[in-house]
């Protein structure tokens, strides 16, 4: 009997833990319609943040290509571009990395930070993070 209540307690904890992770499956929404337009994975490499885009919702731009990308990102499918490199964690944000616009081909200085439980807020910037965009990503479910 003490092995199942353990068992449910590291069940519990574990899923705790993993829900307020910036790691995992985030839906990113077109600003401009309001609707969810491709799937991103965050996930840790030697300790830094990276993320990926692993879904495009809208079939006919499965298979288009970063055309306004620079050096070795251009005419990339986005499918599966690396778009967030190098973060890494600094108390309850992820700094000091960049962020990939596909839609324009910028590369911005961002950082991340977990608002909620299903929450994430991303700030592309350019020199100081007063000059720049926020957007927010819900957790994919």
């Amino acid at each position: 009997m003490q092995k199942l209540y353990l068992t449910l307690i590291l069940l519990i904890i574990t899923n705790t833990i993993n829900s307020q992770s910036i790691f995992g499956k985030w839906y990113s929404t077109n600003e401009e319609t309001g609707e969810i337009d491709s799937v991103i994975e965050v996930y840790k490499k030697q300790e830094k943040a990276f993320a990926k885009i692993i879904e495009i919702k809208n079939s006919e731009r499965r298979n288009a290509v970063c055309d306004l990308c620079k050096d070795k990102n251009k005419n990339k499918p986005i499918l599966g571009l690396n778009i967030l490199n190098g973060l890494e964690r600094d108390g309850e944000e992820w700094s000091g990395g960049t962020i990939l616009d596909p839609r324009n081909g910028n590369v911005y200085k961002c950082y991340i930070q977990l608002v909620q439980k299903d929450k994430l807020k991303i700030r592309g910037y350019l020199g100081l993070a007063l000059f720049g965009k926020t957007a927010y990503w819900q957790r994919a479910k």
